[in-house]
């Protein structure tokens, strides 16, 4: 076996595609969505089939397992391994060939299951199979786990809707397995000879052997995941042996390619949303419920709602009175008939003594927030701030339908009597699967033995309802040990005849199904678990500390969705995992409480990571645990600088307010300096500034000198406070100078601080956070006078004023005065609504399109925002779902980063503003939006709401 280091040598050598062996790569791939960790040897990232071959190959020289990986979200543990990981999710992605009048489709490992189903949908067809991670999971990773979802009920699982697999062995070779096989096909195949014919051969004397075992005790259960699918070689299931391989996490042979099945969508869906007292009640009432055949059957407890008012979710509005609830969703070829379906559901329940309330939605977004509230399960439950961590595990047995109260009485019995306690019920009611967290403790040697213990007994409880341990996030190192409890010795030996026939030296994925790890072996945390101490500015106190906080991240990989939102728009550039959320958030991990990194919190593959975060904050607003990377962001720099020297480019753009002040003296000087042929080059040069970004001119006055020189309206209105920050002052004063008017018109005296203030946002971005706690320090003395006597704060730069609402009082935890202003600054839009509910914005008979403001979207909303747009008297309204602008502050000019910016302006904003009609109105609240929009779209002129709204448009 050659070393590490030549082995990364052969593969580069070998595959076009990616090698990475690189210690970050190792810790962004060393952990799943599960409680596990293991570092893989490295990582391999395929261009095409060629690429898997010859990394197979390599791998087999070197006798060194292999990991095929998904999207990663795996719960159980089976998505991490000490071998080599092959990441098929950047580049063999592609959908291959669809046969609408087949009703099926061949598409690459790596293709996310929402690309594939809009792929589809023009073809009225999708992949039913839709677990809550349908945005960024994989097909392969779904055919490795035999993924549900919500919908299984009634379209069955993963392995319902394969129908032909390529697949490649560890030993090279490659199989087209088809589906189906009579005994004359099996003949044929065994026929054929060599390695193809000896393993038809020993499948089939396999069959021999446990048919009737597997006839007589396999669970009969529409959620039967655990083990290997012996059933599918059943004569009687038609010896399909690629259905055999789903579900088998990858231990089996490596996906190619694979052939499946689309469904005609359903025309019509209505949703009846049903209450109840507790969960138990909710789940005694499956049977009944089933009888009217859902599309699907869901459920969750009143902690999920809770957890969604905290995330101002939507959808809780639309629940009905109880403390559990059931999702009936009803199809039809029309809306009359799905809502007949969903009447006689709605009907029956209410004569139920036991039934709280009843809902009926037939809204489509109505039951998207619904169905929201349902998928934010997993994530929203895993950290809540002074409540214990929650962990899967326990999360994913199944029983028949019928057993599912029992089950869930005797699983609450069994954590009591434990002193452990579930953070959420939620699940797939109508197929006899409810998952739920549960607050071990994973970091003292005693909260392991209990996790043990309490693991051993649930899978007893289990076992004795005829269920099984997995129901579809997979064995795993989770749940692979207790197999034995679910599966009689004889089916065990079989499944260890299935491994070896395949894969004889247990080189592919190894210790998962067969021969299993321990279930408290390789923990992320361990009894060992003791992390850094590192000092922050920043209160991480609830999380534990910076540790904790990258604990946040629980895997389930949100980050690295694509389609919509703003998280993570270098991860949507990049498709790289080192530069999703979650790819920080492990590298942060492991920096902190490992020695993979030599250089720990200081290690520049934290700082390669952290290079291309936009600190837009998407991940704070869309993570379900809320992790918030651009804090962390800015807590690595401002310790990694005191090592280390600070760039230039980095001294001038944090300390932005100040260079504005001297510029403001001389602004022609200043502008003709940075702008000249020579000179400006020479700048952009020093600065590190790409050579097509220009750097934005200052103002010939700034706002405040323009204020003070204005004649104020009289003193018997109500005044308001207008934050002149930098860029409103300094570069961009006719914002701020609209704003005033449009304050004054709606019934305001405007005032402005006395004393130059700065909220310090350029500073955050840098980690300069010592002067940037300076210059808030200076901000709660000036504006706590006015928060204390009601007067209230509105600003215009999104990204300033709401460093009052989310960095202020982190930073300054224990200060009322910060707590004060937190509750008293307001963007625009969000003071009319409130203290102006009747202004009327212009009459505008335009097409007008908004991007929204990362900082807005994530903290704020901007729903205010577009309800005051809308009231415009002919505005007709386009709200972007664009995600970041790719600007970001400094970021987009840096000339590292400009591509990557470009890129990210690329996706859908740009495009968008170069398709609209040439005297649409662009509204970006954000300097660096506008200032990204002039760039690329230089005929357009972006506008800021207070402009708009400000009755002088021209």
């Amino acid at each position: 076996m050659a070393s590490v280091a030549a082995l990364e040598t052969h593969l580069r050598n070998i595959v076009e595609g990616e090698v990475r062996f690189d210690v970050g790569t190792r810790a962004a791939y060393a952990t799943d969505a599960s409680n596990y960790r293991q570092v893989p040897v490295g990582v391999v990232i395929p261009r095409h089939e060629g690429d898997v071959i010859a990394a197979l190959s390599i791998a087999r020289e070197n006798s060194m397992p292999i990991l095929a990986r998904g999207g990663g979200t795996s719960l159980a543990g089976q998505a991490c391994n000490a071998a080599i990981v092959l990441d098929f999710s950047k580049y063999m992605n592609r959908v291959i060939a669809i046969d609408a009048s087949g009703r099926v489709a061949q598409v690459e490992p790596g293709v996310v299951q929402s690309h594939l189903n809009a792929a589809l949908a023009p073809h009225g067809l999708f992949f039913a199979p839709d677990p809550s991670t349908k945005d960024r999971c994989t097909i392969g990773g779904m055919i490795g786990n035999n993924s549900c979802g919500a919908h299984s009920a009634a379209y069955g699982k993963t392995v319902d809707n394969v129908e032909a697999l390529e697949v490649i062995l560890y030993d090279g070779t490659q199989l087209s397995l088809r589906g189906s096989m009579d005994d004359a096909q099996l003949d044929a195949a065994i026929a054929r000879g060599g390695r193809e014919g000896d393993l038809y051969s020993k499948l089939r004397e396999l069959l021999d052997h446990c048919a009737d075992s597997v006839r007589a005790h396999f669970p009969k259960l529409p959620r039967r995941v655990s083990g290997y699918n012996l059933d599918e070689l059943m004569p009687e299931r038609g010896f399909n042996v690629a259905r055999a391989i789903v579900g088998s996490e990858g231990t089996l042979a490596t996906i190619l390619r694979a052939t499946i099945r689309g469904v005609p969508r359903p025309k019509e869906v209505g949703l009846a949303v049903l209450g109840f007292d507790d969960v138990f009640i909710a789940a005694d009432q499956t049977p009944w419920l089933l009888e009217h055949r859902p599309e699907a059957l869901e459920g969750f407890d009143e902690n999920l709602p809770e957890f969604a008012r905290i995330k101002k979710m939507p959808g809780v509005q639309f629940l009905p009175a109880g403390r559990a609830f059931l999702l009936v969703e009803l199809g039809g070829t029309s809306r009359d008939e799905a809502r007949e379906r969903v009447e006689r559901v709605i009907a029956q329940a209410r004569e139920l003594r036991e039934c709280t309330g009843v809902v009926y939605l037939a809204d489509a977004r109505e039951q998207a927030a619904v169905w929201q509230i349902r998928e934010s399960g997993l994530g929203s439950s895993a950290f809540i701030p002074g409540r214990p961590r929650s962990w899967p595990g326990a999360e994913d047995s199944a029983v028949p339908p019928a057993n599912l109260g029992e089950f869930l009485r005797g699983f609450d019995r069994i954590l009591s009597s434990r002193n452990l306690k579930v953070a959420t019920y939620y699940g797939h009611f109508g197929e006899g699967c409810v998952h739920a967290r549960v607050n071990f403790d994973l970091m003292s040697a005693s909260g392991i033995e209990t996790f043990r213990a309490a693991m051993i007994q649930l899978g007893e409880l289990v076992a004795s309802l005829g269920g099984s341990l997995s129901g579809e996030h997979g064995d795993g190192l989770a749940r692979s040990e207790l197999l034995p409890m679910m599966f009689r010795p004889e089916l065990i030996g079989a499944f260890h005849d299935f491994k070896r026939i395949f894969d004889p030296n247990s080189m592919i994925n190894p210790g998962v199904i067969v021969a299993p790890h321990p279930l408290d072996s390789h923990l992320k945390l361990g009894a060992n678990y003791r992390p850094r101490e590192i000092a922050t500015h920043f209160n991480f106190k609830a999380e534990g500390g910076l540790a904790g906080a990258a604990l946040k991240c629980v895997g389930i990989g949100k980050c690295r969705k694509t389609e919509a939102g703003t998280m993570c728009p270098s991860y949507m550039a990049t498709r790289e995992e080192v530069h999703s959320t979650r790819g920080r958030a492990r590298i942060l991990f492991e920096a902190l409480t490992t020695d993979l990194l030599p250089d720990g919190f200081a290690d520049p593959a934290v700082k390669d990571a952290l290079d291309l975060c936009l600190s837009c904050k998407g991940c704070k607003g869309e993570c379900p645990s809320s992790v918030d990377m651009a804090a962390y962001r800015a807590e690595f720099f401002s310790n990694y600088y005191r090592s280390h020297p600070r760039p230039l480019s980095s001294s001038f753009f944090g300390r932005l307010n100040e260079v504005a002040r001297i510029a403001s003296y001389v602004p022609w000087i200043a502008n003709a300096f940075a702008h000249a042929p020579i000179v400006g080059d020479a700048v952009k040069k020093a600065l590190a500034i790409h050579p097509e970004r220009e750097l934005p001119r200052f103002a010939r006055r700034t706002f405040r000198s323009w204020f003070e020189r204005r004649t104020a309206p009289g003193a018997s209105m109500r005044e308001v406070v207008l934050f002149p920050d930098t860029f409103t002052n300094f570069f961009e004063q006719h914002v701020a100078i609209a704003a005033v008017e449009v304050l004054e018109r709606a019934g305001f005296r405007v005032i402005i601080p006395r004393f130059e203030l700065c909220c310090g946002r350029p500073l955050y971005d840098q980690g300069m956070l010592d002067l940037a706690k300076a210059r808030l320090r200076e901000v709660m003395e000036v504006l706590d006078p006015f928060v204390a006597v009601g007067i209230p704060v509105v600003g215009l730069e999104p990204s300033c004023i709401l460093t009052f609402r989310d960095e202020l009082p982190s930073l300054f935890s224990e200060d009322l005065r910060a707590k004060a202003i937190a509750s008293g600054a307001f963007l625009l839009d969000e003071f009319l609504a409130r203290e102006a509910p009747e202004f009327a914005p212009p009459e505008l008979r335009r097409r007008i399109i908004v991007q929204g403001h990362c900082h807005q979207k994530a903290l704020a909303g901007i729903g205010g925002e577009v309800a005051l747009l809308s009231r415009a008297a002919g505005a007709e309204l386009e709200v972007l779902d664009a995600g970041c602008c790719g600007m970001a502050g400094a970021f987009g000019y840096d000339r590292d980063h400009f591509e990557i910016s470009k890129q990210i302006g690329a996706r859908v904003l740009i495009p968008a503003i170069d398709q609209a009609p040439p005297d649409a109105i662009i509204v970006a609240d954000g300097f660096s939006c506008r200032s990204q929009i002039r760039h690329f779209c230089p005929t357009r002129r972006p506008m800021h709401l207070a402009e708009v709204l400000n009755e002088r448009l021209g």
